[in-house]
């Protein structure tokens, strides 16, 4: 058994409006909002993506009440490492003082916090920091600009502490997934632009998504009508409201604040819960589901209840 302790994020500055970003792909503000559900983002200015990802763990850690001396284990879960190796995982533990617990990196985009919280939760003998982290303003930024790929992303992270016999959320149940079938059709080659087959990713992600999440709901003799809240990767919000339509709910039980951040790839899904969490510090004791999708393909969904 684990239990989801604190949440914690941190989000650059400086502010990148539609009108800021069309302009230098010529989209107009109101059509980037139309297809995407993406009003404004963040760009990380001298920040680094280690520093962004330190200031999520803080943050997560004092939610926690759980000090970095005290961790087994840090994961960081980013597609943006602007090196090879090491990654970044092992700066971040050092930063936060949680030498020598293991630091692991999980180099996955979009889906590498679900995947770090779901083997979190697996692992954790003593406390883990799960940590997304993306600097995606590097990526958008290159040449030549890409006009569908340059309007989604931005900056930001997230963390979490996984806790092996306390916190707020204790996790039920989770399901992992891969097909390296399509890795071709959403990759980031080192120093490269972005490569994205929009059309195969909405459509294997409009019917993974909600197979994930029903699979483990029913395996837990749940529909999705009984969870009034579902933590999604923040990628599009007309994916976001298609997974709502499919399940049969509505699209307003999907927390979403896309609007602002625009798809901050790994780091989305815990920018969301933290948001969540701060919004409402005694939620109700009822079922809460993480889900995400991501290059790879790799998608997922944990399943979790509200914990006195």
């Amino acid at each position: 058994m684990a239990y989801l302790a604190g949440f914690g994020h941190y989000l650059p500055a400086r502010v990148v409006t539609n009108a800021e970003i069309g302009a230098r792909v010529d989209s107009d503000p109101a059509w980037i909002l139309s297809v995407s559900g993406i009003e404004e983002r963040r760009f990380a200015a001298d920040e680094s993506l280690v520093d962004l990802a330190v200031k999520a763990g803080e943050a997560a850690l004092a939610s926690a009440g759980v000090v970095a001396a005290e961790l087994e284990m840090v994961m960081v879960a980013t597609g943006t490492s602007p090196r090879n190796f090491p990654g970044p995982a092992v700066s971040v533990a050092e930063r936060l003082g949680a030498t020598p617990a293991a630091a692991i990196d999980l180099p996955m985009a979009s889906a590498g916090s679900l995947f770090g919280l779901a083997l979190a939760a697996r692992l954790a003998r003593g406390p883990i920091l799960v940590i997304g982290a993306e600097k995606m303003s590097g990526v958008v930024e290159r040449e030549p600009l890409e006009k569908g790929v340059a309007i989604l992303f931005g900056d930001g992270a997230g963390a979490c502490v996984v806790h092996p016999s306390r916190g707020r959320l204790r996790v039920i149940d989770s399901e992992i997934c891969s097909d390296g079938a399509f890795a071709e059709d959403l990759k980031l080659e080192q120093g490269q632009p972005l490569l994205m087959n929009g059309r195969s990713v909405i459509l294997q992600a409009s019917r993974k998504i909600p197979a994930v999440i029903s699979a483990v709901l029913t395996r837990n003799e749940l529909s999705a009508t009984d969870v009034p809240v579902f933590l999604m990767h923040q990628a599009n919000q007309n994916l976001i409201d298609r997974v709502a339509q499919t399940l049969g709910i509505d699209s307003t039980r999907f927390f979403s604040n896309i609007r602002r951040y625009g798809n901050t790839s790994s780091a989305s899904m815990l920018i969301a819960a933290s948001e969540w969490f701060a919004a409402d510090d005694s939620p109700p004791l009822t079922p809460v589901v993480f889900a995400a999708f991501g290059a790879g393909f790799n998608w997922g969904a944990l399943l979790t209840e509200t914990h006195a």
